[in-house]
């Protein structure tokens, strides 16, 4: 099964090296270990959380702020809104730096939503990270280093394919976000080992295409 990426577009991206104190405290940092902000936007939500996860790898920053946005890009507040603002951290501007570059490899080369249906009408995000970094860690209540398949598809599609996913291989479900989400997407977070996880992200995908191509079950 051969999808077409929907590569995700980053709307914005600024930097404010030397942030003033009130504004690091409301974006969930700490004045007094944080001096820097990275703020960025972009048309893919689920895209940006993996991407914000990857900074944390290569850097030391952390995430203070994302958020997606109700209702998803398609109903965007700006021309530079798109579906989320993810917001990262740092004591130190180079590190900042280098953080915002693994999050832009991410967003530009690795995480994405496919079409699920030819038409670009029905999406599905089955990626897999094969090691975690501290944000998505954090959020999920697994370890650092650990892989996760993260799926996502809109809601009947979810359903069907998380079935087939927990179905498909020795894996199990970390969390699991029912309809509707800020986005009106579900998702669910699963692990188990890498292969696991792969087969799993596979056997949801192949879910998805198949209510897709079929939505009325007979």
């Amino acid at each position: 099964m051969i999808l077409e990426p929907i590569l995700p577009k980053i709307l914005a991206v600024r930097r404010l090296p030397r942030a003033d104190a009130a504004v690091l405290a409301a974006y969930g940092a700490d004045p007094a270990r944080h001096v820097s902000l990275g703020l960025i936007t972009c048309d893919q939500d689920d895209s940006t959380y993996v991407a914000l996860d990857e900074a944390t790898k290569h850097a030391a920053v952390d995430v203070v702020y994302a958020r997606s946005f109700y209702a998803g890009a398609g109903h965007a507040s700006g021309r530079l809104s798109g579906e989320i603002l993810g917001v990262l951290a740092a004591a130190d501007p180079d590190e900042l730096d280098a953080g915002l570059v693994a999050l832009r490899r991410c967003l530009e080369h690795d995480a994405c939503f496919y079409d699920a249906d030819g038409k670009g009408t029905v999406t599905v995000f089955p990626h897999v990270i094969a090691s975690l970094g501290r944000y998505l860690a954090a959020q999920s209540g697994l370890a650092v280093g650990d892989p996760m398949a993260y799926l996502v598809a809109p809601p009947l599609e979810q359903g069907i394919a998380l079935d087939a996913a927990l179905k498909s291989a020795n894996v199990r479900a970390v969390k699991v976000f029912p309809p509707p989400t800020e986005t009106n997407f579900a998702a669910a977070w699963l692990t188990g080992t890498l292969d696991a996880c792969e087969a799993a992200a596979v056997a949801f995908a192949e879910a998805v295409v198949a209510v897709a191509a079929a939505p009325h079950q007979r």
